[in-house]
């Protein structure tokens, strides 16, 4: 049976549909090709997507790029540079003129096979190993000579026609005749001294369908008390909820939010991290229940640029810059501050703003701040009982309001001031949490070293522990790694961890941009990107000297990029993945140890293992680490 990744069945519903001349390349080679040959669509290749990568593990490697153009639509024409490749162009029948050069073909497989044979491939010979690699280009609706006539002067220029057989052209006259070898030559093959099994699991590991494309595509699935949650409000309208990481509180308000939305509802989501926004819409999604217009639809905030907005809409935003310019001289001062270091900047946040944000709400008279049917606050530990009454005021009548919240997870210090006193004014009944108990995201082995942890070292009145639904143990396993080392190696140490974890993973198949790396902090997170970049491993990061820059990276932090992940463990808060890299950082202080316990709760149970490495560097949790299974110093 042929390996097809994603499935076969799945195809239909890839988030990048399939075009009509892709859908046909792809029976094209499902039919024709041998069993061997395996087939991967639109692979996360470090950055790349391709359209197409096939791979026989005894034979080779062949990527194509699959164009769709109707070459008599426009006149599309090439126009030669000087030491630079020739640009690819169109003019419509308006006499306009544009650049395809981004789109060029040619320069895109070029890219796939360097990238292949440098990074992807290590272990292929110098220089014959190129010919394992096939880069392809495939123009469904031109033939084979009209495609060659539009790409000659490209094709040239990279030398391809020195070696056709490795870089074929192929057009609509090939796909109708049904001539495989002509579209791939090394198809009539069945070894090469350059190609073995082992090669090929170099590439797997880029190649498979990461995990959290495949969970993107499946319904959300709640267990019945979840469910009770997602679907009825309570009489007042006031719901807080809470639980253990894992437990599926973020699940159950995004769905929450879908299901207002199907309802006719006008939603706001609120969080205090900005990152966690895309983790949450990604979720919405997911509720089968929901219109699908959930990202457009709904309103997703963190509760400062919510702030910020309210004064945009009511013209009272330069009262709000006023107040930055109270505690800080310029604007880059702003951003080189940090909140435990300065008292100003804490009292803008937590106070001075939200006064200013109360203010223009109670004198809206015109009406100009937006309100909502429901506003739905996730991560609630994080945020302070005036912040919540501050958005209180934006929920309509008899509307409705969510506060999810952890404890455990309270890395700001905030959640000792959610009082029995400050929760009866803040809209909440006496009684007690709506809760959630069982943690269906930690693998089981996972979850016991993180209830070991919470209990050691966290604060007792702030613990509360996941617990395992029963008899799961052997259905998710957990390669679990704790490398003990010192503040002066931790940086090298973290990066070999994120490159060992694939090998450690054999023969099992960890997808490269399944890695998530977390660090405590901005600066030791970029000496670690910047390292893992020059050894060829691209990142998508949230880590920048530059606080601006910073903010600018989180807003496009998603775990759908087809890169590693990297970000701090604060911005990690709420997000999962199945291999993780964490830095636990040097610091030996209550906030140090809340972030560890919330970079351990993020790993993901998978049917085929999970991944988690830490690289500590605090002699204090030594001994926790020697109970690990695997625990190593370096």
């Amino acid at each position: 049976m042929r390996i097809v990744s994603p499935p076969r069945d799945e195809l239909p519903h890839l988030r990048t549909a399939l075009t009509e001349g892709e859908w046909a390349v792809f029976r094209f080679f499902d039919s024709l090709l041998p069993q061997e040959w395996e087939i991967y669509i639109q692979p996360h290749l470090n950055g790349l997507r391709p359209d197409f990568v096939l791979l026989n593990p005894n034979v080779g490697i062949a990527v194509y790029e699959v164009k769709d153009w109707d070459l008599s639509a426009m006149r599309y024409h090439t126009r030669p540079r000087e030491d630079k490749p020739p640009e690819l162009l169109a003019t419509d029948r308006n006499g306009k003129t544009f650049s395809l050069q981004y789109d060029n073909p040619v320069e895109r497989v070029h890219r796939y096979k360097s990238e292949i044979y440098e990074l992807y491939c290590p272990r292929l010979k110098h220089k014959t190993g190129l010919s394992a690699i096939t880069a392809g280009i495939i123009m469904t609706k031109a033939t084979v000579e009209e495609a060659r006539n539009l790409l000659g002067p490209c094709y040239d220029y990279r030398k391809m026609g020195n070696t056709p057989d490795y870089h074929p052209i192929v057009g609509r006259d090939t796909l109708a005749t049904r001539n495989v070898t002509a579209a791939l030559p090394g198809s009539r093959y069945r070894t090469s001294r350059q190609m073995n099994p082992e090669l090929a699991k170099d590439l797997r590991n880029w190649l498979v369908e990461p995990d959290f494309a495949a969970t993107q595509r499946q319904p959300l699935e709640l267990d019945a008390n979840q469910r009770q949650y997602v679907t009825t409000r309570t009489q007042t309208g006031y719901r807080r909820l809470k639980g253990p990481a894992g437990s599926g509180k973020s699940l159950v308000l995004a769905a929450r939010a879908s299901q207002l939305l199907a309802e006719g509802k006008t939603v706001l989501v609120v969080t205090f991290n900005i990152t966690l926004l895309h983790y949450l819409m990604d979720v919405a999604v997911r509720w089968p229940h929901g219109t699908g217009n959930t990202r457009r639809e709904i309103t997703w905030l963190n509760f400062h640029s919510w702030c910020k907005r309210v004064c945009e809409e009511t013209d009272h935003y330069e009262e709000y810059r006023s107040l930055w310019k109270a505690h800080f001289d310029s604007e880059q001062e702003f951003f080189d501050a940090d909140v435990k270091d300065s008292p100003s900047l804490a009292h803008l946040l937590s106070e001075a703003i939200p006064a200013l944000v109360r203010r223009v709400i109670d004198q809206d008279h015109r009406g100009l701040v937006s309100k909502y049917d429901a506003v739905l606050v996730d991560e609630g530990q994080d945020f302070l009982p005036n912040w919540w009454n501050v958005l209180r005021k934006v929920c309509k009548p008899n509307g409705e309001m969510l506060l999810v919240a952890d404890a455990t997870q309270d890395i700001y210090g905030t959640a000792r001031s959610w009082t029995d006193e400050a929760m009866t004014g803040a809209g909440f009944p006496g009684g007690r949490w709506a809760t959630l108990s069982i943690s269906y995201r930690l693998p089981p082995e996972a979850a016991d070293a993180a209830r070991r942890f919470a209990s050691n070292f966290l604060p007792k009145d702030l613990v509360d522990l996941p617990q395992d639904p029963q008899g799961e143990l052997a259905l998710y396993p957990c390669k679990m790694r704790w490398i003990q080392t010192t503040e002066q190696k931790a940086n090298a140490v973290c990066v070999d961890a994120i490159l060992e974890m694939p090998p450690l993973a054999d023969p099992d198949i960890l997808v490269i941009p399944d890695i998530t790396f977390l660090a405590p902090s901005q600066n030791l997170g970029l000496e670690v990107i910047t390292e893992l970049g020059q050894r060829g491993m691209k990142t998508v990061h949230t880590f920048s000297k530059d606080k601006r820059e910073s903010r600018r990276l989180k807003l496009g932090f998603y775990m759908g990029d087809a890169r590693v992940k990297a970000t701090t463990l604060h911005s990690f808060k709420g997000w999962e993945t199945r291999g993780l890299v964490i830095y636990t950082g040097h610091r030996n202080s209550q906030k140090a140890l809340a972030l560890a316990y919330t970079g351990l709760t993020r790993i993901k149970r998978h049917p085929e293992s999970s991944y988690i490495t830490v690289v500590c560097a605090v002699p204090e949790l030594s001994e926790y680490g020697r109970t690990w299974a695997d625990y190593v110093t370096k």
